[in-house]
């Protein structure tokens, strides 16, 4: 099938274990998160993409936190509010938001246009989709109405969890290499190619979506 082949989703081994323990499992539900955000390339290089050029720890924090208020919100009216949306082509908008980070980084949309969209309405909008992206995960699962508000908030807490961990080895590696004289020579070459990441990830849940209709 195409889902599994295409999609990163929850793992069949952490499915079977929540499918089969109902009610509250807070423990496994913050667990799930943060695994989910740590091991979610798509997640992380959307990350790489906000903060490369981001020098000031208050500005980081922003950008942080209108992305985590946007997956947040979707997160929840995915599950809470019964919102669904197509798992790949989801996948996909996330995929072009990589694409965007990168061709703003480079300065593109300025070249092209004349003026860049605003960064932090951006990033805010593509909160949404990535959390549309969990949300979707857990739709997967046959979710337990048992428990189900504190499941979900402590799903949203690992993922949370997880996004600080990876952010902090994100800004740890990038303190590092802003400190080589290479640096503005290399970040080029580096955004194209996370831009081409992103076309790829675009292109493979497209992929996704076309065969799951086909089928």
């Amino acid at each position: 099938m195409a889902g599994p082949a295409l999609a990163h989703g929850v793992g069949s081994g952490d499915a079977a274990f929540i499918e089969a323990n109902p009610g509250p499992q807070i423990a496994a539900f913050l667990y799930l998160g943060a695994k989910h955000m740590v091991t979610g390339y798509d997640h992380l290089a959307f990350l790489v993409g906000v903060v490369f050029f981001l020098y000031r720890l208050r500005d980081v924090a922003l950008y942080v936190t209108l992305f985590s208020l946007g997956h947040s919100a979707t997160l929840l009216a995915g599950v809470l509010g019964g919102v669904h949306a197509d798992p790949f082509l989801v996948d996909a908008a996330i995929g072009l938001s990589v694409v965007y980070k990168a061709l703003d980084n480079l300065g593109a949309f300025k070249a092209w246009f004349g003026a860049s969209p605003d960064t932090r309405a951006m990033v805010a909008a593509f909160g949404l989709a990535h959390g549309f992206g969990l949300a979707t995960k857990l739709q997967d699962l046959k979710l337990s109405d048992d428990g189900l508000v504190a499941n979900l908030a402590a799903f949203n807490v690992g993922v949370e969890l997880g996004q600080f961990l990876a952010l902090g080895m994100i800004l740890a590696l990038m303190g590092w290499w802003r400190s080589s004289a290479a640096f503005p020579r290399q970040a080029v070459l580096a955004n194209v190619l996370l831009m081409a990441a992103g076309f790829l990830l675009t292109q493979v849940q497209l992929a996704g979506y076309v065969l799951e209709r086909s089928a």
